[in-house]
């Protein structure tokens, strides 16, 4: 037996994945009820806060799926969704500061598509960790994404839309994270 090349055991590999997605599960929470209190306090009229809080949200996504990546890399985690996930919330930024200048039901439009195309892939993602633990979370909160983005699409359309319900949509989300965060394993 040769102790100098030891190889982690398979469930190692795995419980790995999820003490770090466990700490970017609580980051993300945090940072999802900070950002919505802010959005909520800025949120009666589109000016350069809130545009900015627009903006910084999707590129704060953008962080968190490199973070992620580098801790499902190699790992044999889902890869693509991950990808796909980056590359739909840095358009969604640009999306969101050309929309910006347009108002409140253009913004509401491109968060409601990012919404809709970003559930769609966070809840594949969560499917093919459920193995983890605590993706029940990330699947309801997948598919509540999908429904949410119709939503915003439509209040788009109506007089009177306001950003106050991004706010709450980025709260319950990171609810959704903290459960997550809760639910997987703590130590690898």
């Amino acid at each position: 037996m040769d102790t100098l090349t030891a190889t982690p055991a398979p469930a190692a590999i795995p419980t790995t994945v999820a003490v770090a997605l466990r700490k970017l599960y609580f980051v993300r929470f945090a940072f999802a009820a900070v950002w919505a209190a802010l959005l909520f306090t800025t949120s009666g009229k589109l000016g350069a806060p809130a545009a900015t809080l627009l903006v910084l949200y999707p590129l704060f996504d953008v962080a968190c799926a490199v973070v992620d990546l580098s801790s499902a890399r190699g790992n044999g985690q889902p890869l693509r969704g991950l990808y796909a996930n980056a590359v739909l919330s840095t358009l969604t930024a640009i999306g969101l500061a050309a929309a910006a200048t347009s108002g409140i039901p253009a913004a509401l439009r491109v968060w409601g598509a990012w919404a809709i195309t970003a559930g769609l892939v966070q809840l594949g993602v969560a499917v093919a960790r459920r193995h983890l633990g605590g993706q029940w979370a990330m699947i309801a909160s997948g598919a509540i994404s999908t429904l949410a983005g119709a939503s915003f699409i439509a209040q788009a359309a109506k007089s009177g839309a306001s950003l106050h319900t991004l706010a709450g949509y980025a709260f319950l989300g990171g609810v959704f994270f903290l459960v997550s965060a809760l639910r997987l394993p703590r130590t690898a």
